[in-house]
């Protein structure tokens, strides 16, 4: 009856209207949170990072075939070189990445999957906006609700349509700062020193450096736990027991010991060439222009059961540096059999305007030195990731590698190996050993804040980290000297660039679909009425009938 399939009509559009009412947004819901940019510098006329800040686009998920002018959504797991890859090739409006506070329960392989990753969208620029944001609640309810719509593609056309046009709900992300992005070129490097003198006249000096800089993606979320947290941790606990030696001259032994920690190591450890341009060229009397045994430079030394000696040229039997390294391997072999001693032979070149390593820089002004890492590539992922947190260091794996360095060089400045001293004999032990709770205390300090050259001059809570360090080195060494290097604005080594955190609105919307469904529903509703109406006279005839033939 015509009558009855009108009134169905009527009241099931009247359903759908009502349910598409309740399930729609409302327009004001938004969310606003803090994302930090990929990080933009120039050096050595390379340019890095992302060019861009601004996004208005739409969330979709990384899973999505199309992701032309969208603003890609991945977690830890999804940000892979291809994906990244994809995304500027479609011409992607945006990447934002969600990052845990707590990537300890991450599985190892994606932990390196994205470091590789990382450390490739690095390499280049591009002008495709990438943020990273700390996961919470919100962000991750929309990932699940973008990963969820991502998943129907998968369905039918028509259920896919209909779906969009009903259900689905949209989320927009908007970067509105239209400030252009600017060019920062007056950072300012700080790099500590301290010495221990040794007794004697003019004895020789040892130098014990590592840089405190961290590498990220995005700087503000850069711990540099590993690298090179542990290297400075390791330089601090050094001066700590050393001290304790060189305050009696009793057991002061006849060389200099002199330390350094460096900024802009990341950045072709521009801290390390200003500080020994300042010393050599510049200094009228400094204890690298004297006889330098070597440089010892600590880099990443948390984790493996390996320690590599980087060199740029096989020591020479009867050098210092050579002496050193037996009495490494000795120690090594009588105490820690287990850990792998290698050396690795890379030579400098001169062509290249980077350098792999911070002994490269010494090696330049002919100052023998080597790297001692448990790395073997320079080129490791580790060595600027975001993920390289407190959950990546192996305390004691540090601890162990700090005592291999200690009892090394006691051995080689007291000579105990031609004073037939045994081999497994410990120097550093009861009051001179490496304190878990101190090294543990130092890490927690170091990873606090991060400490990416860009920031170190310009933050408060920054500036502070470095003031601390200053305080560390006061607290055990001699002539403490503070270098700040500033960059010539006309010809800076490195150029840097602002807009590096921004304030991101998330709103939760309709799409356009929504609307034209919504109103085409509407119009039959009321085409329906409007029937009714000018065929009242007929329908009430018809209903009379029906009302009649059921009551005989």
């Amino acid at each position: 009856m015509l009558w009855r399939e009108l009134a169905l009509a009527a009241v099931l559009l009247l359903l759908c209207v009502q349910s598409l009412r309740a399930s729609a947004l409302p327009a004001a819901s938004s969310y606003e949170f803090t994302a930090y940019r990929m990080q933009q510098y120039n050096l050595a006329q390379q340019k890095h990072g992302c060019r861009g800040a601004i996004v208005v686009a739409e969330a979709r998920s990384a899973d999505e075939p199309v992701l032309t002018r969208r603003c890609v959504i991945m977690k830890v797991p999804d940000f892979t070189t291809e994906k990244y890859l994809e995304a500027q090739r479609q011409n992607a409006a945006a990447i934002l990445i969600l990052l845990p506070k707590n990537n300890s329960a991450i599985p190892h392989d994606t932990v390196q999957s994205f470091m590789v990753s990382e450390s490739q969208a690095l390499l280049k620029e591009t002008l495709m906006p990438v943020y990273v944001a700390p996961e919470d609640e919100q962000l991750l309810c929309m990932y699940e609700e973008v990963k969820q719509a991502a998943a129907t593609r998968t369905s039918s056309i028509f259920v896919r349509v209909l779906r969009s046009m009903v259900t689905a709900t949209a989320f927009q992300i908007l970067v509105s700062n239209n400030s252009p992005i600017k060019a920062i070129t007056d950072n300012t490097i700080v790099t500590l020193e301290g010495v221990l003198p040794g007794a004697g006249e003019d004895p020789p000096t040892i130098v014990i450096t590592a840089h405190y800089d961290s590498y990220g993606l995005a700087p503000w979320l850069s711990p540099g736990a590993d690298s090179n947290g542990s290297g400075v941790t390791i330089l601090l606990e050094l001066a700590r027991l050393f001290q304790k030696l060189y305050s009696s001259p009793s057991t002061r032994p006849p060389y200099h010991l002199m330390f350094s920690l460096t900024g802009g190591g990341k950045y072709n450890f521009l801290g390390t060439k200003r500080w020994i341009e300042e010393n050599l060229d510049h200094a009228e009397s400094s204890l690298l222009h004297d006889n330098v045994a070597f440089v010892l430079c600590l880099d990443t030394l948390a984790n493996g059961d390996e320690l590599y000696m980087h060199v740029s040229r096989p020591p020479k039997p009867e050098t210092p540096m050579h002496s050193f390294i037996q009495q490494l391997e000795e120690v090594v072999s009588s105490r820690f059999p287990w850990v792998r001693l290698g050396m690795v032979h890379k030579k400098i070149n001169l062509v290249e305007s980077t350098v792999a390593w911070e002994h490269e820089r010494y090696g330049l002004r002919r100052i023998p030195g080597f790297t001692l890492s448990h790395l073997e590539d320079p080129k490791a992922e580790l060595r600027g990731s975001m993920l390289d947190t407190m959950s990546q260091v192996d305390f004691r794996k540090l601890k162990r590698n700090g005592i291999i360095i200690a009892e090394s060089l006691a051995r080689y400045m007291y000579n105990l190996s031609d004073k037939g001293s045994p081999k497994d004999m410990q120097v550093f032990k009861g009051q001179l050993d490496f304190q878990d709770s101190r090294v543990f205390s130092l890490m927690s300090f170091l990873t606090s804040v991060p400490r990416a050259t860009q920031l170190l001059d310009k933050e408060p809570s920054h500036i502070l980290l470095v003031s601390s360090l200053e305080q560390e080195f006061r607290r055990y060494l001699l002539q403490v000297h503070r270098h700040t290097f500033r960059q010539d604005k006309r010809d800076p080594d490195i150029t840097f660039f602002d807009q590096m955190n921004q304030p991101i609105m998330m709103y939760r919307v309709k799409p356009a679909a929504f609307d034209l469904f919504l109103g085409g529903c509407i119009a039959a509703y009321l085409g329906i009425v409007y029937y009714a109406i000018q065929n009242f006279g007929y329908l009430y005839t018809k209903l009379k009938v029906t009302v009649k033939s059921k009551a005989q």
